[in-house]
């Protein structure tokens, strides 16, 4: 499991699997989000298996994908409502953890300054310069 952290609420990763669930809860982490629409890839574990671990971990599970449709409001909204309903650290993933990284950012704009979102996700290695405009339009 390759975790990056943006700030010290969300984290973001590649796919994970159902063994990273406990090593997630040991982590401290206390929700996941999951980026990733289900048969993506033949070698990820469906989207319910995730959540069914989850829960089994006493982690919150929230199921957010993001695919071939592109970024919508809803998934943004869904996004904020989702880190704004948990206290404590979130990791979200999906692919390679661009998307979620894309996700997390759209939905703090307006709530950050735009420089302080691209600075923190390039700091995790994420170059989200494109989204720019939308950021400082506060989408």
């Amino acid at each position: 499991m390759d975790i990056k952290r943006i700030d010290e609420r969300v984290s973001v990763s590649p796919q994970i699997d159902v063994e990273d669930v406990a090593r997630l809860k040991a982590a401290g982490f206390v929700a996941i989000i999951n980026n990733r629409p289900d048969g993506e890839d033949t070698t990820q574990p469906p989207g319910a298996v995730i959540a069914e671990a989850a829960a089994a971990a006493g982690l919150r599970y929230f199921a957010i994908p993001l695919g071939r449709d592109g970024v919508r409001d809803e998934l943004i909204e869904a996004t904020r409502q989702a880190l704004d309903s948990v206290e404590g650290p979130v990791l979200a993933y999906c692919r390679s953890g661009t998307r979620s990284t894309t996700l997390w950012a759209l939905s703090q704009a307006g709530r950050e300054a735009t420089e302080d979102l691209i600075g923190k996700a390039a700091g995790a290695g994420y170059d989200i310069l494109h989204l720019r405009g939308h950021l400082d339009a506060g989408v």
